[in-house]
């Protein structure tokens, strides 16, 4: 008690002046008409200000769950589209299986745990064996290609990212079909280096770099970067330098991509070779 007397008696002039100046200016609000629109119009905008900042906030901190939402609702519809698009092509598969004759299934996944700086790159994301997950699946984020699982937990799988020193994709050059092999060198982690592409071949800057479908991981035609530089190395062959689409530093989400006629695929191959 004492202590709130000391303040009004230490601030008792600066709480008078508030209280007339609060007086003065509601009796010159509703005693004038002007002056009323005017401090109603100022206390809507405060007020709307406000709650914009609020509805800002309250949007931003939902970023989470939309990115989660839209991320499944693109598996969904890839799934979706898998099915649909096998389904009518049965020209040669006249027996009836129960998937549609689907080649790809997806599923999405949350990263959970990431490297860029190191030689050898790896992601950790939320699912495993018991959602389906396996070995030598597909990641990819917006349509690029990020990394290969090459293990699983029970909940959760760890997938060997591009900017691993050894990764290795078959990838072509969308304009002309070339293809190569994609590999990182372990120094910038927005770029890539794709070889084995002949000399004689035209190759120009901003030229599209995607997956060629060989290696019965990745599904044909996944981005992977654009060229940035390219220069002639011994023998007949480029060294490309290509600028990864997918900025490892700001994968929240991926898509999971298995083969489903995989197995069949590598079984038939290793009898030839």
């Amino acid at each position: 008690m004492r202590s709130l007397l000391n303040f009004l008696a230490r601030f008792n002039n600066l709480i008078i002046f508030l209280l007339l100046e609060g007086i003065a200016i509601y009796l010159l609000a509703t005693g004038n008409n002007y002056h009323n629109t005017r401090v109603i119009l100022g206390i809507r905008g405060i007020t709307n200000g406000v709650e914009e900042s609020i509805s800002n906030t309250r949007n931003y901190l939902k970023l989470r769950e939309i990115n989660q939402s839209l991320s499944e609702e693109n598996v969904a519809l890839r799934n979706r589209i898998g099915r649909l698009s096998e389904k009518n092509n049965f020209l040669f598969f006249p027996v009836t299986d129960t998937v549609y004759r689907q080649q790809y299934k997806h599923t999405s996944a949350e990263v959970i745990n990431n490297s860029v700086n190191r030689q050898k790159n790896f992601l950790t994301v939320n699912k495993g064996y018991m959602q389906g997950i396996a070995v030598d699946m597909a990641l990819t984020s917006d349509n690029a290609v990020v990394g290969v699982i090459v293990g699983c937990s029970a909940n959760f799988s760890i997938a060997m990212s591009v900017i691993n020193q050894d990764f290795k994709l078959s990838a072509r050059i969308r304009s002309n079909g070339y293809f190569g092999s994609i590999n990182w060198d372990g120094r910038n982690y927005r770029k890539a280096i794709l070889s084995e592409i002949p000399q004689h071949v035209s190759v120009n800057i901003g030229d599209t770099i995607e997956t060629t479908g060989y290696s019965a991981i990745f599904p044909e035609g996944i981005m992977v970067g654009t060229v940035s530089d390219f220069e002639k190395v011994g023998g007949d062959f480029y060294r490309i330098t290509v600028d990864l689409k997918s900025d490892f530093k700001k994968i929240d989400f991926v898509d999971i991509i298995g083969n489903m006629k995989k197995a069949e695929q590598r079984n038939l191959e290793t009898k030839f070779q």
